[in-house]
């Protein structure tokens, strides 16, 4: 079981602290009297693989999530020595509610798995230290045949392995845990596309490769109910008390899964961390639904949990590429994993952090979406490859995959229907490419939010890049009754994505968001009503502004004067240079010819000279190697300038 763990905690382990309810959470798993080694603690270094101490990672017990006995008692001890307040599950629901504040300092303990280490090592000491905890259980485990046997990676796990029901109602009834739900059987990867990729059996509808077809939202929200309501019950009927919590495997979890077990009783859930981007906006526009965990790996010593507890938001600056899935698609599905193996690679040399990836395809060169990468509703699916796509790069690259889609150009396959939603030019007035549907129609709305919704249900996605074609133009002919100022339609296009947002959250509670932003709103705020684009609109919007800081785009005569004005006009807006991502070009679209490696790098280390933190480029052509990453390195991998270790 833990080998689809590890990944998904390597993707998205972030934020440590559960901010909105003031509460630290910490999850254990197997507690040991013998552990391996005794490395460093794991640092939640958003976007990147976890650091290890060199020297250390050869001596690294075979199970990362394992606890001595001793260093938990270590544990214990120095949050009792430092003001740290242990809290039981119903000190944070009152608090959550309003009835009572938390004390300084709060802290839950939370242990998952329900193995028998929790009884016969955890219990000792939550007593000695009068310490409250919850500890979640797989149903399934706590029930496991005399001869029944769990793949835990590391060994097959047998009965002997998992506490029973017996000592739970012994630690129940001590007043110091409560039982919390652990799903039933739903603690295991599932197929989730026509490749064979395992996915966390929460976070996806089920494909089935007999069938060729994914479950619906129907039979998706089906299985979830009555694996939880089979769990719930157990737990009734085994120990008098329905759960009041659930612990979503692997973290993973979807905005339904969350209200069937809301609906259940279960008013509070735990993930394992969330794909945070910056400090200060760390849960998206609409804040989580479950409330993240710090999981504690590796044997961490006193210092080592010191260490995590005082950096809960340790920062990295943004690397991002922006992805063609042009480039990894290939008729031939042998070339195609070819393309995606060099595509990881890349990735991994780099130390990416965020890939953007494209989810759409233009095969008609329209400048709009005609096709689309994934199942959907209302355009042809050229291949179903994001999902894989991505989750590979989150499982191997330890990246945040963004899903990169347009906003409003879409070329749909019924004609008369595009006729009736395209944006058209006054008369008078030329078209301005690309094609867009009118935002101010609400079958627009509709149809986009159902691609936006489509996606999400079959790829775990940690956000959306909105496409630089969420324009509009002094030219267009919008219809009646629709915003005529650069301001009120900036506020409107930022109103229809924050829509499109609301659609995907249905499946991905947690999931942030970037928009494209062109440079001459930036250079000149006044081109607000030729683009309907605002720096400081778009910062207040999202989580992210990727800032399309292209000189030869713009056919500028001295780029790097371009850029230094740029970067200082970012840095002139509260919070500008903190979330705004420059993104740089590495083809000259005017002359089709690639930029060189060695300009690109230059132009980056001008950028960061001038106090710019986050960088990113487009394209990246892997079977040319343009940019070249070899010579790319100095000047752009995160992975050269690692966190400090404790």
């Amino acid at each position: 079981m833990k080998p689809l763990l590890l990944p998904l905690i390597l993707a998205l382990f972030a934020a440590a602290s559960a901010r909105a309810a003031d509460v630290l959470v910490l999850c254990y798993h197997d507690v040991r009297d013998e552990v391996e080694g005794s490395p460093v603690q794991v640092l939640p270094d958003v976007g990147r693989f976890p650091q290890v101490t060199p020297g250390i990672a050869a001596h690294l017990d075979a199970d990362q999530y394992a606890t001595s006995t001793r260093n938990l008692a270590a544990n214990f001890d120095w949050l009792s020595a430092h003001g740290y307040h242990v809290i039981s599950l119903q000190q944070l629901m009152d608090a959550r509610n309003g009835h009572a504040a938390l004390p300084d300092k709060a802290v839950l303990l939370t242990f998952d798995d329900g193995l028998r280490s929790s009884y016969t090592k955890v219990f000792p000491l939550l007593k000695a230290y009068h310490y409250p905890a919850v500890m979640a259980v797989v149903g399934a485990w706590v029930d496991l045949a005399a001869n029944g046997k769990v793949d835990f990676g590391l060994r097959l796990y047998t009965r002997d392995d998992f506490v029973t029901w017996e000592q739970l109602r012994e630690m129940q009834d001590s007043g110091l845990v409560e039982v919390a739900s652990h799903t039933y059987d739903l603690h295991r990867g599932i197929f989730a596309n026509p490749q064979g990729n395992q996915i966390p059996a929460v976070l996806i509808p089920a494909y089935d490769a007999q069938t060729q077809r994914y479950e619906t939202t129907d039979e998706y929200t089906l299985r979830i109910r009555a694996d939880l309501v089979h769990s719930v019950e157990e737990i009734r009927a085994q120990l008098g008390r329905r759960p009041r919590a659930v612990m979503w495997p692997y973290g993973g979890y979807t905005g339904m899964s969350d209200a069937i077990a809301a609906s259940l009783g279960m008013s509070v859930s735990f993930t394992l961390g969330l794909p945070v981007t910056f400090p200060d906006r760390p849960f998206g526009n609409a804040g989580p639904q479950a409330i993240p965990r710090m999981v504690l790996m590796s044997n961490p010593t006193a210092q080592n949990l010191a260490w995590s507890i005082q950096h809960p938001f340790l920062k990295s600056d943004i690397r991002a590429v922006q992805v063609d899935l042009d480039y990894i698609y290939d008729a031939d599905p042998i070339q195609q994993e070819r393309n995606l193996g060099m595509l990881l690679e890349r990735i991994k040399t780099l130390g990416v952090t965020q890939v953007w990836l494209q989810a759409f395809a233009d095969p008609g060169g329209s400048n709009a979406a005609a096709a689309v990468y994934f199942p959907n509703r209302h355009l042809p699916m050229r291949a179903d490859l994001f999902s894989r796509v991505a989750w590979q790069l989150r499982t191997r690259c330890g990246v945040e995959v963004y899903a990169w889609l347009p906003v409003l150009a879409w070329q749909l396959p019924d004609a008369a229907m595009q006729a009736r939603l395209q944006i058209q030019p006054r008369p008078g007035a030329q078209a301005e490419a690309p094609i867009r549907l009118n935002p101010f129609l609400p079958e627009t709305l509709t149809l986009v939010g159902d691609l936006y919704e489509d996606l999400a249900r079959t790829a775990p996605i940690a956000g959306l890049l909105f496409n630089d074609d969420a324009v509009l133009r002094d030219t267009d002919d919008l219809g009646a009754h629709v915003p005529s100022a650069g301001p009120e339609r900036t506020r409107a296009l930022i109103a229809f994505t924050n829509d499109l947002q609301a659609r995907v959250q249905r499946w991905r509670p947690e999931v942030a968001t970037a928009r494209n932003l062109f440079a001459e709103p930036v250079l000149h705020p006044r081109s607000e009503s030729w683009y309907a684009q605002s720096l400081p609109a778009f910062l207040s919007a999202y989580n992210e502004v990727a800032l399309m800081a292209m000189p030869a785009l713009e056919n500028s005569k001295a780029p790097d004067s371009w850029l230094r004005k740029l970067a200082q006009e970012v840095g002139s807006v509260p919070g500008g240079l903190n979330r705004t991502v420059f993104e740089l070009q590495t083809v000259d679209w005017r002359t089709r010819k690639p930029i060189a490696t060695s300009k690109l790098s230059k132009q980056m280390q001008l950028l960061q000279s001038k106090g710019v933190l986050h960088l990113a480029y487009y394209p990246d052509d892997l079977k040319k190697n343009n940019p070249d990453i070899g010579k790319l390195i100095p000047a752009f991998s995160a992975s050269d300038h690692p966190a400090a270790q404790p």
